[in-house]
């Protein structure tokens, strides 16, 4: 029978921790079993595997999101309420953002999130299958956008367990890219106005204003016969 001592909710919020600071090449059993004071093999009590231990980290951060009231907000609100701390909590949490590439996430935290999403996107008046196409829209877009944080972050630890400074790496990187664009009329007039630096510094501006224009696609949707009904 499991152990006494240590219970699933605090190795899993132990691994969530242990995600954030040292990555999915961080997580074994036996550095999770250091940061409880325990054997690794009092966490396979409760724990079985560590694709196991993923599943449960990666399904507990969906907790993180807020569920609007949709008695409260208009469905567009509520959008982009959802759409925002989705792509914070995959900011906070990178690690998630890589797994979903080798690991199908499922559990009460992500389908009570995906649930109300889609009553989201109901309330709004598309049915059935085009309620999923909305969700499935505004997800990927969030995702996507999440995507090069994550790669920052895996990239950085990388470089720096090699014994390099990440920074200087990067800005010699840039560098590089640079005198590559410009031999591009576009690309040229964005590095001489330092447009790159100030996307680079701006990532959130990026996000909203996307996030904006699809969704004033999905409304457009809502208008057009035949778009929003199910089937």
């Amino acid at each position: 029978m499991p152990r006494p001592t240590l219970t699933r909710e605090q190795i899993v919020r132990t691994a969530v921790a242990l995600l954030d600071e040292e990555g999915l090449e961080g997580l074994n059993m036996r550095g999770l079993g250091q940061r409880l004071n325990s054997a690794p093999t009092a966490v396979y009590w409760h724990v079985k595997n560590k694709d196991l231990l993923l599943t449960l980290a990666g399904d507990q951060v969906w907790d993180e999101i807020r569920l609007p009231d949709l008695d409260a907000v208009d469905w567009r609100t509520a959008a982009t309420a959802m759409a925002g701390d989705l792509y914070a909590m995959f900011t906070r949490h990178p690690w998630l953002v890589q797994a979903f590439a080798t690991h199908l996430f499922h559990g009460e935290g992500k389908a009570r999130h995906d649930d109300h999403n889609l009553a989201v996107y109901e309330a709004g008046g598309f049915a059935g299958p085009a309620a999923d196409r909305a969700a499935a829209a505004v997800f990927t877009y969030v995702l996507g956008n999440a995507a090069p944080a994550a790669a920052t972050a895996a990239l950085t630890r990388r470089i720096e367990r090699d014994g390099q400074d990440a920074e200087e790496v990067f800005a010699a990187t840039m560098k590089e890219a640079a005198e590559v664009a410009v031999r591009f009329p576009r690309l040229r007039s964005r590095v001489e106005a330092g447009a790159a630096e100030a996307y680079a510094e701006g990532p959130g501006d990026t996000f909203a204003f996307g996030l904006a224009a699809l969704l004033d696609g999905l409304e457009r949707a809502l208008r057009t016969p035949g778009t929003t009904a199910g089937g």
